[in-house]
């Protein structure tokens, strides 16, 4: 760098181009302001605390609140506290200089760098001009803990300001007066203002009272004289709320309470898991598993995030992993900052360890519910199904931690892992799982495989082809539906082959490229089956679900298919004993509608030549 320095300096702002920027686009949603000054009103109580457990301050009670008062004849919303306060000196210091936040010098001289995140919200000093993005004039009138003179601070929306001592204000703490604009007129209405302190301060850690001033207040319940203890004179906040006790001090009631509350939703929760990270993660939290009807469900969850008990945003996908966005839940991370970013999150190697640690989390209660809790899990496996195929799918680090405890639902209704499957096939299947995908449907190969002492795995969702497929690259087995597959039905007779039959059944299939086998099967009853091609199936499933998301055409390309007639089967042995006749054509066209039946339903062409070789059949036998 060049020695022959001219002049240097500051860049300097001119409050007059900074007030217009502050009041347009400071904050994206313009009712964050009322949680930037709850905030303050919130770090005031807090810092006063403070000093009074190091012993800076005695002779100052316990008792600390903070109101928020609308008055809409004055059309001013208040938000009130009996915290820290402030002297002259300090509002000329941390009111009249834009970004100078007092938390930052308070850290610095009574809390230690590894405790910022004690309780301690602001740290840029731009929340308190938020007041300024609905407001046309702010007062602030505060009396500090010192016993200082009160002052009074005016500052309209051009950043012109007065200070004045005020005389009328004995009471420590500080009023923030909002004189809010005409074009804002929707922060003066009641609901509203209750709506953004539910959002945003629920759980914010000093008590907060709402009250509309001129308005008595009035209760709807008789208390036969006595003082009213209702919800009409309680905080409308939580200020210990669930996620910062231990989990052993927590009951179900209490955390199906929590749920509905957050949430307002009575259906029960699944299960939760209790996060309590300690250094260096150091977040808290309560992550619940919400009932998913079926497959085509929303998965959109909801987690809250919180910065020392203050609502930050809902849902922000960075801090929850992408499988696991249908979790709903709170989580606070004092870590990150209030006003945090989606590129902050992104970029936070802090993010990438949480959002981590929450996976081993629902893998660790997984675990634990099917060590400890077998019967509770298998009852909740359907539910939980394709979360956790899913989870498996995307994340390799999920699928190792959980792959002990990944389950089968059987056809039969009873549920085992996969290990347990493979080790009581190994006689008759050993590597491979026979699976079913409609248990209605393919009823009749269900029970030949049953009949063989075979189980039937009921794999019935579209991701179960892709789940299926992790498994067998991973496990090196072999997954086959029962209608793919006829060497485990076989029996010990003789087979033989009729081309002139085969022949038949290609005619009255109306596809000549069909492929048609004689095999000896151990059940007599069954005439015929209809393999399809496990292979080209999947590969059918995978284009029919690429193209319902969107990301492709679906082609309808035949899938390859084999129909195996029953050498065993008396009526096969009639039929190739009478392989030219017409009845043998009719018969034929009947057991190939049959086993297409076990594939799908019929189109209209081939229901009504289904009903029409019926009745024909059943006039020929009366």
């Amino acid at each position: 760098m060049s020695d022959n320095i001219k002049n240097k300096g500051g860049i300097s702002v001119e409050t007059e181009h900074i007030f217009p920027i502050i009041k347009k686009w400071l904050y994206s949603e313009k009712e964050i302001f009322l949680r930037e000054i709850v905030s303050n009103a919130s770090d005031a109580v807090t810092k006063l605390k403070r000093l009074i457990s190091l012993g800076k301050v005695k002779g100052i009670d316990g008792d600390f609140k903070i109101y928020v008062k609308l008055n809409k004849n004055e059309k001013t919303l208040t938000v009130s506290d009996n915290g820290i306060g402030m002297s002259l000196d300090e509002v000329n210091k941390y009111i009249c200089q834009i970004a100078l936040s007092g938390a930052l010098d308070f850290i610095k001289e009574y809390e230690n760098e590894d405790s910022a995140q004690n309780g301690i919200i602001g740290h840029f000093g731009l929340g308190f001009y938020s007041a300024f993005m609905v407001s046309d004039t702010v007062d602030v009138i505060t009396k500090s803990y010192t016993d200082a003179p009160a002052v009074k601070w005016v500052c309209n929306e051009a950043g012109e300001y007065e200070i004045f001592e005020d005389v009328e204000k004995a009471n420590r703490g500080t009023d923030v007066v909002m004189h809010i604009s005409d074009n804002e007129a929707e922060f003066l209405a009641e609901d509203k203002i209750r709506s953004i302190l539910n959002k945003y301060c629920s759980f914010m850690p000093v008590e907060i009272y709402y009250e509309v001033e001129g308005e008595e207040k009035k209760c709807e319940h008789n208390h036969d004289g006595e003082e009213c203890d209702c919800d009409c004179n309680k905080p409308i906040n939580d200020v210990n709320p669930l996620w910062k006790k231990l989990p052993s001090e927590c009951t179900d009631e209490e955390y199906k309470d929590f749920y509905n509350k957050v949430f307002t939703d009575f259906k029960e929760p699944l299960f939760h898991i209790h996060i309590n990270a300690d250094y260096p993660l150091n977040f808290k939290g309560i992550l619940y598993f919400p009932k998913i009807n079926h497959e085509y469900d929303s998965l959109e969850g909801q987690v809250k995030l919180y910065y020392n008990q203050v609502f930050v945003a809902d849902n922000i996908k960075e801090v929850i992993p992408e499988f696991m966005l249908m979790l709903k839940g709170a989580l606070d991370c004092p870590e990150l900052p209030l006003n945090v970013s989606r590129s902050y999150l992104q970029n936070s190697a802090y993010v990438a360890k949480m959002s981590a640690h929450i996976v081993k989390k629902v893998a660790d209660k997984l675990n634990s519910m099917f060590n400890t809790e077998r019967e509770k899990y298998e009852k909740l496996w359907n539910d939980i199904k394709l979360f956790v195929e899913y989870g498996c799918i995307r994340d390799r680090k999920f699928y190792e931690r959980v792959k002990g405890s990944l389950m089968l639902a059987l056809s039969d209704g009873r549920y085992v892992t996969v290990d347990e499957y493979l080790e009581k096939a190994k006689e008759k299947n050993e590597n491979t799982v026979y699976y079913a995908t409609d248990k209605t449907v393919q009823a009749q190969y269900i029970s030949l495989f049953a009949a063989r002492g075979i189980e039937i795995a009921l794999l019935d969702k579209v991701i179960d082809t892709s789940f299926m497929g992790l498994l067998e690259s991973e496990k090196n087995i072999k997954f086959v539906r029962v209608d793919a597959d006829i060497e485990a039905l076989k029996g010990d007779g003789e087979s033989f082959e009729n081309d002139i039959l085969a022949n038949v059944f290609k005619t009255v299939s109306k596809n000549d490229k069909l492929s048609v086998k004689f095999e000896a099967l151990a059940d007599v009853k069954t005439p015929a089956l209809l393999n399809i091609s496990e292979e080209a199936r999947r590969m059918d499933d995978m284009m029919k679900f690429y193209a319902a998301n969107g990301a492709m055409e679906y082609t309808n390309i035949p899938v390859e298919s084999t129909l195996v007639l029953n050498t065993q089967s008396p009526l096969v042995k009639k039929m190739a004993d009478d392989a030219d006749s017409e009845k043998t054509k009719i018969v034929a066209h009947q057991v190939y509608m049959l086993a297409l039946l076990t594939q799908r339903q019929l189109n209209a062409d081939e229901l009504q030549e289904f009903l029409s070789d019926s009745f024909k059949l059943l006039e020929d036998n009366i």
